[in-house]
């Protein structure tokens, strides 16, 4: 029986309350699963990016649940409802504290700390969720005093033994630990001479006789690139970091796997590792904090973009969502919850998170299935508001994209923040993100005849991707370098294409408001405030995007726009 949740304007949890507010959100009374379906992995992993002093890396929604000024910190009534809620949509794993593991946060796994933090993954456990923690590598050396984090040091091995003993003894269903190593300056075994494996396996054989897993992430590169440096190139890093490694990780590494090879971009292929190790466990890693889509300002209803990754192809005849279950055996995601009244900032954005838990459970649903259902269960059944506001979701990515990134081009963002435009922002940075345009071509050749990134894909896939013919659209500059002059499929040139939609997803925000505008009678007005708010701030970073990329290739090419709009020389 599903029920909702309603918070009184403090955040009290109210009596259940079958009229929408601002501030309901489901949940699924007594039963974590949807009714007669089997989960397609068995561990569906909420990362949570939050610090100990209560703010959250990439967080759009208040601050930490968990934490405030160094210390774990909570309301115990909200926690429970946000166990309630997570679990109601699958979710049975939940890591609290960023995986950029700060020296306080290096703490949690010391007996200053384990008391309190037993207290919070309790209350988790009583929803049938199991806690994670994120820990630094170089824990040995910064809490144990040891002059080394090197795994084949017996010492060092010891040591996470013995921290496990102490883990465990407070929480013993702790599912494992996630680590972030020699990725963004955190320490790793790369730098003291071992491999990603040996790092990984010293803290598995630790947590072994406890039933624990270390969940090990990809996302190792080197992000101190010369831009001057045309061979080496970022998506290849976590490919060509583990995939000779297949087979020497013990059986309790899960290698945590972005599902592109970049960073959460707002369209990239999948990576190439994904399904490519046979004999090492992975879990795919999402991103429903829209880090790079738009900051839950920007309406993006992620279901549309995981719907198309689920659906491509990893090879002549199978897709991706055939590896859920098979190869990959855990799916995670970085969280888009804060201590905001409506837990995730944009009110519409609630609805990121539901679709994690359920495609998470079962890849094969679209993205229509599940915002649909979202819809009902937030604001009711109606079709008067279902249908216009289903259609505004689902267009959300397309639109985003038109405004923002043209047919695969990525890191077109300001710095740092990474929201809002900056073409140039990160061209000649250290981190390898790049675009190369000039005023003839844009776009990174990663074919055969360029970096070689294609290589690392199934040979169907890379014989597609290397001819600009076969290739998708969307994907274009992604693997090819081309010229503005370049005839689409639609028959418009290169640079057309990049003006036009440009105006297009202008034009498509500018539809948004005029259809929640519409459905303003069927809303309260808390509501029906917020998200016009976050809408109207969406269309000035449309109208940015617009003028900003459009004004730049005008500047690259000298070619103006053929219909005549203002470009801003």
């Amino acid at each position: 029986m599903r029920c909702f949740i309603h918070f009184d304007d403090k955040g009290r949890v109210g009596l259940p309350n079958s009229a929408y507010s601002e501030y309901n959100m489901w949940f699924q009374n007594g039963d974590a699963a949807p009714p007669g379906t089997v989960p397609a992995v068995p561990e569906r992993i909420l990362n949570h990016w939050d610090n100990m002093d209560g703010t959250i890396e990439r967080g759009y929604s208040g601050k930490s649940l968990f934490f405030r000024d160094g210390t774990i910190s909570y309301d115990p009534e909200r926690i429970k409802l946000y166990a309630r809620l997570l679990a109601s949509v699958g979710i049975n794993r939940v890591c609290f504290n960023n995986v950029n593991v700060t020296p306080r946060a290096a703490r949690l796994i010391t007996g200053e700390m384990l008391p309190a933090l037993g207290k919070l993954a309790g209350i988790f456990r009583a929803a049938g969720i199991r806690s994670i923690i994120a820990v630094d590598f170089n824990s040995p050396v910064l809490l144990g005093g040891l002059p080394t984090s090197d795994p084949l040091d017996g010492k060092v091995a010891a040591w996470w033994e013995n921290t496990a003993v102490l883990v465990y003894k407070v929480i013993p269903d702790l599912a494992g630990f996630l680590v972030k190593a020699d990725s963004e300056f955190r320490d790793g075994p790369a730098a003291l001479g071992r491999t990603q494996a040996d790092g990984a396996n010293v803290l598995a054989r630790a947590l072994k006789p406890h039933g624990g897993k270390v969940y090990w992430r990809c996302f190792v590169y080197n992000c101190e690139q010369d831009w001057r440096d045309f061979a080496t190139d970022r998506p290849k890093a976590a490919y060509d970091h583990f995939f000779p490694l297949d087979g020497a990780f013990e059986d309790n590494v899960i290698l945590q796997i972005k599902y592109g090879p970049s960073d959460f971009q707002v369209r990239e292929p999948h990576s190439p590792l994904l399904g490519a190790m046979k004999r090492t466990a992975q879990a795919l890693e999402l991103q429903i904090t829209q880090e790079y889509t738009g900051q839950q300002i920007d309406l993006y209803a992620l279901a549309a973009q995981w719907e198309e990754f689920f659906a491509s192809p990893v090879s002549g005849t199978r897709r991706a969502r055939d590896l859920i279950g098979r190869e990959v055996t855990a799916v995670a995601a970085v969280a888009n919850t804060g201590d905001d009244l409506n837990w995730t900032g944009h009110t519409l954005a609630q609805a990121n998170l539901y679709a994690f838990g359920r495609m998470a459970w079962d890849p094969s649903l679209t993205a229509r299935e599940v915002l649909s259902d979202w819809i009902g269960l937030t604001f009711g059944e109606g079709p008067a508001l279902r249908e216009p506001l289903l259609d505004m979701m689902l267009r959300s990515r397309d639109v985003y994209e038109k405004y923002t990134a043209p047919l695969g081009l990525c890191w077109m963002v300001n710095t740092g923040g990474h929201y809002g435009p900056s073409p140039e922002g990160y061209e000649f940075s250290k981190w390898g993100t790049y675009h190369r345009a000039d005023r003839e071509a844009v776009g990174v050749d990663r074919t055969a005849k360029g970096t070689g990134f294609t290589a690392q894909y199934d040979p169907y896939l890379q014989a597609l991707y290397d001819d600009r013919e076969t290739c998708p659209e969307g994907l274009l500059l992604y693997f090819h370098r081309l010229p503005y002059t370049y005839r689409l499929k639609s028959g418009k040139t290169l640079l057309q294409h990049i003006y036009d939609t440009r105006f297009e997803g202008v034009e498509g925000v500018e539809g948004f408001i005029r259809i929640w505008d519409g459905l303003r009678p069927l809303l309260p007005g808390s509501a029906y405030d917020s998200v016009a708010a976050r809408l109207r701030r969406q269309l000035a970073n449309a109208r940015e995007w617009r003028d900003v990329l459009n004004t730049y290739f005008y500047r690259k090419t000298g070619v103006p726009d053929a219909n005549g709009r203002i470009i801003h020389p």
